[in-house]
């Protein structure tokens, strides 16, 4: 029987015209979302090394908030795709669900784009206790965690700490900012043929035989799964023309009564939900995948780093 795609052709399309979007005219990088008017917005500050030393020292911050279930102040000092584990997420902490680590995070490099983009932005990478990236993002006056920690999984890229120049290459910025709806393609094609080059070993292919696997081996039209992006894309340019692009997607998977193996554990169910069973609806799951993803200057994709936050579940 053949096996059906993870996502269907409208997420597709959706997910291209959102990163043509965010690629823009190529004037410069894919690190904004939208696109203030060129007629009074001033020009982005970019960070300075001390802002990012206190906005990395305030992860201790973070990890109290955590610690204490303080969802306001979650949201608060999370801003991008990691404020959204500040809604659901957070209460379901509140209800023993196990929260993310934050702190305790040591001996950091820092990557200071010297043109940010619409909003300003930087990078981090702590070395210890375990090699993670960090991405933070100025956001109403502040500093706040953008994604993070996100564990590295790979070799990461040489690149020296401090500032760091603009891609001149405009080819090179479009590669970047097709990162992520390159790995959506990929993660729709079982097959191969979309072209998409993903290196041997990488967790992607894990990934793509996880959710491929788990809705052929449960009855049809039981058990669904797909993947989008979530939010946009930032990249800091290597040398020799690639580019490491931090981006987040979003799975979700839906399974129906009579789908087999539970795609996700009773506890976690009644944590989002307070529910103590399912009362026989489908059950719909919403993951987090965290990526530093390295371009090559051929195009080829190679994942640096990754993390799988669960951001809520649902009962219909």
């Amino acid at each position: 029987m053949p096996r059906r795609p993870l996502i269907g052709p409208s997420a597709v399309l959706a997910a291209v015209l959102g990163t043509a979007l965010l690629a823009g005219c190529g004037e410069r990088g894919p690190a904004a979302a939208a696109r203030p008017s060129r007629d009074a917005t001033p020009r982005p500050v970019a960070a300075t090394r001390e802002d990012a030393t206190a906005a990395f020292a305030a992860l201790a911050d973070l990890a109290g908030a955590w610690k204490r279930r303080d969802c306001a102040k979650i949201e608060f000092l999370t801003t991008w795709t990691e404020s959204v584990l500040s809604g659901r997420a957070c209460e379901a902490a509140r209800r023993g669900n196990p929260v993310p680590a934050a702190g305790g995070y040591t001996d950091a490099e820092f990557y200071l784009p010297e043109e940010p983009g619409d909003l300003p932005w930087f990078a981090a990478l702590a070395h210890k206790p375990r090699p993670a990236y960090f991405v933070f993002v100025r956001s109403d006056g502040r500093w706040r965690l953008g994604a993070g920690p996100v564990p590295v999984v790979g070799a990461p890229p040489e690149l020296e700490e401090g500032r760091v120049a603009p891609e001149p290459n405009r080819d090179a910025r479009v590669r970047a900012g097709l990162a992520p709806t390159r790995l959506l393609a990929f993660l729709t094609d079982p097959a191969g043929v979309s072209g998409v080059r993903v290196r041997s070993g990488d967790p992607m292919r894990d990934l793509l035989r996880e959710l491929t696997d788990r809705s052929a081996a449960d009855r049809p039209g039981r058990m669904s799964a797909e993947a989008r992006l979530e939010g946009p894309a930032y990249a800091l340019p290597l040398p020799g023309g690639g580019a490491l692009v931090f981006h987040t997607l979003r799975i979700v998977v839906t399974q129906k009564p009579g789908a087999g193996r539970p795609a996700y554990t009773a506890a976690a169910v009644r944590a989002f939900t307070g529910r103590g069973a399912t009362g026989g609806g489908a059950v719909t799951g919403h993951e987090l995948l965290f990526l530093a993803t390295r371009v090559s200057a051929k195009g080829v994709l190679d994942t640096v780093a990754m993390r799988r936050a669960l951001a809520d579940v649902t009962v219909s």
